[in-house]
């Protein structure tokens, strides 16, 4: 039988990736082998590039490929606001929808001793010398509803108490085009603990 331990490697590799498992990493490079000029060879040549130039911004920890991402380097945005995330993905979604005009912090995770994230892990002070330093107004935390995310949220609302700066978090409760019969018990108590004059 022919030697496959390359392609063996590449699926071992492949199905590392969140939301990708063993069958679907298979799946997934046998359709990059079927297209290797149209497909393949174009992605390893981008993978290998953004390899090389991938750096986390010096701010926020945002990606990208200079010193200050576009966000922070970008004058129109808003310095007196800050919104903490969990992760980039978490900015791209904030991103997307386009509301929100000011900067960011990537904390990087959430406070957990299991997996040894404390507050120096998630650059919790340099968020308070940022506070500080630059004068913010609003820190909003845009963390995810989880009670490690909670934690971490009360925990950094404690550490800028003193700050001078208001301290919001997103609203939770029932999603636009939602229905309450498929909504769990969380979302429901939180939207009607969040309810406001109709």
């Amino acid at each position: 039988m022919a030697d496959t331990r390359d392609i063996e490697t590449l699926i071992e590799l492949m199905a590392r990736l969140p939301g990708l498992g063993p069958r679907s990493a298979r799946r997934a490079v046998l359709a990059l082998l079927k297209k290797r000029d149209a497909l393949m060879a174009p992605l390893a040549q981008a993978m290998a590039g953004v390899a090389l130039t991938a750096k986390d911004c010096a701010i926020c920890g945002n990606i990208g490929t200079a010193e200050l991402c576009p966000i922070c380097a970008d004058p129109a945005r808003a310095t007196s606001e800050i919104c903490v995330v969990e992760d980039v993905a978490d900015l791209w979604a904030m991103e997307r929808g386009g509301v929100f005009k000011g900067r960011y912090h990537v904390l990087g995770g959430t406070l957990s001793a299991l997996d040894a994230m404390g507050p120096d892990e998630l650059g919790i002070p340099r968020l308070a010398r940022r506070v500080a330093d630059d004068a913010i107004g609003e820190v909003i935390l845009a963390l995810n509803a989880t009670v490690d995310g909670q934690t971490t949220a009360h925990y950094i609302a404690d550490v800028l108490a003193d700050s001078g700066a208001q301290i919001t978090s997103l609203a939770q409760g029932v999603p636009i085009g939602g229905e309450l019969n498929y909504l769990d018990d969380g979302t429901i108590g939180a939207a009607l603990r969040a309810r406001k004059r109709f």
